[in-house]
């Protein structure tokens, strides 16, 4: 004789399970948040952070003339060199963005 445990067979028509169980999967009627903005917020504040950080890490005073009337320096406008180095790293990204969609769509030209 077979001295195993029998196995367990799981069954939906045997209503062993309560109403609480049954109702614990039901749908809310809640839509559910779109969080899109958020990790658009959290990437932009993440990048500021790390363009912050950068600045702090390099030592010596950097000095940058916007026009010729605006020159921002990295010791005195902190912050402000900061949203540079910020608004160069998005011009980057964007710029990478910006290929890749066009490189899709020629592939997608391309294949048809």
């Amino acid at each position: 004789m077979d001295s195993s445990p029998k196995k367990t067979v799981w069954s939906l028509q045997d209503n062993k399970r309560t109403e609480d169980q049954r109702n614990a999967f039901k749908p809310t009627g809640k839509k559910p948040r779109n969080k899109t903005f958020q990790y658009i917020m959290v990437s932009i504040l993440v990048l500021f952070v790390v363009s912050f950080l950068l600045l702090q890490m390099y030592q010596e005073t950097l000095n940058t003339c916007i026009t010729d009337s605006f020159c921002i320096n990295s010791k005195e406008d902190v912050l402000l060199y900061s949203l540079y180095i910020f608004a160069n790293i998005c011009i980057v990204v964007l710029s990478i963005v910006v290929a890749y969609a066009i490189g899709r769509k020629l592939a997608q030209y391309i294949k048809a």
